[in-house]
């Protein structure tokens, strides 16, 4: 092989790398793109999923008149007569005479013609079984409409379904809704040196990103089977190439561990060629981080399919799941691009020359600061177990103590509500 310079001529340069903020838009973009369309699915298999439409009342919350207490319905002065019964889930009969009342319970219909419900714990009976008390002024039921009337807007469009969502669907008489489905995810972890069990050694470190990096995909909203979990896989080039052919015949989206680069045994880049993937992003100005990507396939089937590539040092591949996977899997999802919270530094934080600087924090949500944490070089993973999110020292800049900054923050539990 000949050890000769090719000309200059000759050389292809690399193409610069994208800016973060610019990744960060162009993976969202294609994800939207490529959004599954929306399907009807009933509201006990939606949990999860995105709202494909807005969720608008389908009659007036509460509908009818309901009573907040038990107690009686009257009208006019008392003592009241008592005339009947009421029960949630029937329609009474109206009041029709002053100095009558029904007994009613909390959630039932109050009749035409009451003027007031006295609460049962502040009535008292007469000798002749009347009822007396004296009702509250302020009314002791719900008015119709209270809580939205009829064919309001109540979530827009891009809503994730979690529980109370789905409660609220159900309040307002749904039975399905459409809804877009969750993305699937698999992981490839590349690197023969890689163990998989007991303490590292002998030259050889275990994989912190196989474990932990589908319990990430989750909280963005993937579904991940524990089958879709591949790895170590060899470093050859045909391993490579099997390997993500089998887990794209099933996910939206691959992830990947190691091998951004272009070293001896770094077989992603010629394993996507060899596929016919193209690139959304390819290297992005962000330390750590900086040899993340994301390809995208076209299947057979005409579906599109992505590829993001994370650099093998597991801080690093953090920093591309949240500059790169939680957009695109807003897109996938049909929800808004993730918005950035801002916090207040507490202490300096350097900048990175022309490259965005993802730095760990914790917050005070109290005071709205951001706290740099130690231990937070790109292979170490202390200082992110301690960490709420990253702060964003923009291209050019450095964080200074009182600085308004961006935050980028790590994903939440199901159900869990952001800072």
């Amino acid at each position: 092989m000949s050890t000769e310079t090719a000309p200059a001529a000759d050389r292809v340069a690399a193409p610069p790398p994208a800016g973060w903020e610019e990744a960060r838009s162009r993976v969202y973009a294609v994800g939207l793109a490529a959004a599954p369309p929306a399907v009807s699915r009933p509201l006990a298999e939606i949990d999860g999923h995105t709202l494909a439409e807005p969720l608008t009342t389908r009659t007036a919350l509460p509908a009818f008149p309901t009573s907040s207490v038990d107690g009686w319905a009257v009208r006019g002065a008392g003592p009241w007569r008592i005339v009947g019964r009421v029960l949630a889930g029937s329609t009474p009969a109206p009041l029709a005479e002053d100095g009558t009342t029904v007994e009613i319970a909390t959630g039932a219909m109050v009749p035409d013609g009451a003027t007031a419900v006295l609460r049962v714990e502040e009535s008292s009976r007469t000798p002749d079984g009347r009822v007396a008390g004296t009702p509250r002024p302020a009314p002791e039921w719900r008015e119709p409409g209270e809580e939205a009337y009829d064919g309001e807007e109540l979530l827009p469009a891009g809503t994730p379904a979690d529980p109370a969502v789905i409660g609220l669907a159900a309040s307002c008489g749904h039975d399905t809704l459409r809804v877009r489905r969750q993305p699937r995810a698999a992981l490839l972890v590349f690197g023969d040196e890689l163990l998989t069990a007991g303490p590292p050694g002998a030259g050889r470190v275990r994989d912190a990103l196989g474990p932990s990096v589908p319990a990430w995909l989750r909280r963005y909203g993937c579904v991940v089977r524990p089958a879709d979990v591949v790895g170590p896989v060899a470093d050859t080039l045909p391993a490579h190439v099997g390997a993500l052919r089998a887990a794209l015949a099933d996910a939206d989206l691959v992830c990947t561990t190691g091998g951004t680069m272009h070293g001896p045994v770094d077989h992603l880049h010629p394993a996507l060629e060899a596929l016919g993937a193209d690139y959304v992003v390819n290297t992005v100005a962000v330390r750590p981080g900086f040899p993340m990507l994301l390809a995208r396939l076209i299947g057979a089937d005409g579906r599109v399919r992505f590829v993001a590539g994370l650099p093998g040092n597991p801080q690093s591949a953090i920093v591309a799941l949240v500059s790169l996977v939680a957009p695109l899997l807003a897109g996938l999802a049909g929800r808004p691009m993730p918005a950035l919270p801002s916090a207040t530094l507490a202490e300096p934080i350097p900048g990175r020359g022309g490259y965005t600087h993802l730095a760990l924090v914790r917050l005070d949500r109290t005071a709205g600061t951001a706290h740099p944490v130690r231990h937070v070089g790109s292979a170490m993973l202390r200082g992110l177990a301690g960490a709420d999110g990253f702060a964003v020292i923009r291209p050019g800049t450095s964080g200074e103590a009182g600085d308004r900054v961006p935050v980028v923050p790590l994903p939440l539990l199901p159900g869990e509500r952001a800072w």
